[in-house]
C-alpha cells in the first residue's frame, strides 16, 4: 500500500521519516510513504489519480482547505475546523477527510502536563489556529484571545469559532499576553520573534507554550519563555502525535510512537 504527504514546497517534510519508521516497526513490508510536490491547483487531479493501492494522504497548508470539496465524507472535527490534514481512501473508493492536528495538539499539551488551562491566547488566525481552537475546547476552554495582524482576514477563524462554540476576542498582534495564559503560536518561523521579545516579560508569562514551528528550533519565542522556566512544546511534538494518528487511520494498527520518535534522532 502507498501513502504520501502533499504540499508545496514539500522536500523538507519529516513525515516520510515518521511514517516509514512506523511501517517498519509494524512489519508492514509492502507499505511505502513518500513526499509529493503538489499545490492547490494540482490537488484535484492528483487525488483522482490515486488507485486502490493507496491508503491515504497527509496534507499541508493550503491543501487542508482546498481538499474539502473533493471529499465524499468529512469527519465532524474537520468540518468544524474547516481543515482536513488527512485523506483516507476507503475500500469502496470513497475519500474521507480527517483532522489529526487537533488530537496532535492535545497530545503535545498533555506532554507538558496541560490537561486544562484557566485561559488561552493564540498567535495567528490561519488554518492551524482553527485547530488550536478545537484543542482548547477539548481541554475545557470556551473562549480565547487571538492576536492577529489584520482582523479583516480573520473571517474563516471566526466562522470556525462559531461552529466550535468557542468565543474569540480578536486583538492586535502588539498586545501583551495575559499572565498565566496557555499560549499557542500558529504563525510561521520568525513571525513571532519581535512579539516574543516585546510582549513577554516580568508579570506577563504564559503557563505553557505550544509553538507549531519545528525548523528552525528553538524559536525566539521558545527561548524567551524557556529562560523564564515556562514549559514549551514545539512543532516536532505536534508533528509526531498528528502523524501517529494518521498511521492509525491509514493502517488500522496502533501507532508505534517510540519507533517514530527514535527515527527523528537518527
Amino acid at each position: 500500500m502507498k501513502a504520501a504527504v502533499l504540499g508545496s514546497p514539500i522536500a523538507h517534510s519529516l513525515s516520510p521519516v515518521l511514517h516509514n519508521a512506523a511501517y517498519q516497526a509494524l512489519g508492514l513490508d509492502g507499505w511505502s510513504y513518500t513526499a509529493i510536490e503538489c499545490d492547490a491547483a494540482g490537488l484535484p487531479a492528483l487525488i483522482a489519480g490515486r488507485g486502490p493501492d493507496w491508503a491515504g494522504l497527509s496534507l499541508t497548508m493550503p491543501l487542508k482547505l482546498a481538499v474539502l470539496p473533493l471529499l465524499d465524507q468529512v469527519e465532524p472535527l474537520a468540518a468544524e475546523t474547516g481543515a482536513a490534514n488527512t485523506v483516507i481512501f476507503a475500500a469502496d473508493g470513497s475519500r474521507h477527510g480527517c483532522n489529526t492536528d487537533v488530537p496532535g495538539m492535545i497530545a503535545a499539551l498533555a506532554g507538558l502536563g496541560i490537561a486544562s488551562a484557566p485561559s488561552a491566547t493564540i498567535l495567528g488566525a490561519g488554518g492551524t489556529a482553527r485547530s488550536a481552537l478545537a484543542a482548547l475546547r477539548a481541554i475545557g476552554l470556551t473562549e480565547a484571545v487571538v492576536l492577529v495582524r489584520d482582523q479583516a482576514r480573520a473571517g474563516d477563524l471566526m466562522a470556525a469559532a462559531g461552529r466550535l462554540g468557542v468565543r474569540v476576542r480578536l486583538a492586535s498582534f502588539t498586545e501583551r499576553l495575559r499572565n498565566g495564559d496557555l499560549l499557542i503560536s500558529t504563525v510561521p518561523a520568525g513571525a513571532s520573534d519581535t512579539w516574543a521579545e516585546q510582549a513577554l516579560g516580568r508579570g506577563h508569562l504564559p503557563c505553557a507554550v505550544l509553538d507549531v514551528v519545528y525548523h528552525p528550533w528553538p524559536t525566539v519565542l521558545a527561548e524567551v519563555v524557556a529562560r523564564a522556566g515556562v514549559p514549551v512544546a514545539g512543532g516536532l511534538d505536534l508533528l509526531v502525535h498528528q502523524a501517529a494518528r494518521q498511521v492509525e487511520l491509514m493502517t488500522g494498527h496502533h501507532a508505534p510512537l517510540p519507533a517514530m520518535l527514535a527515527a527523528l534522532t537518527r
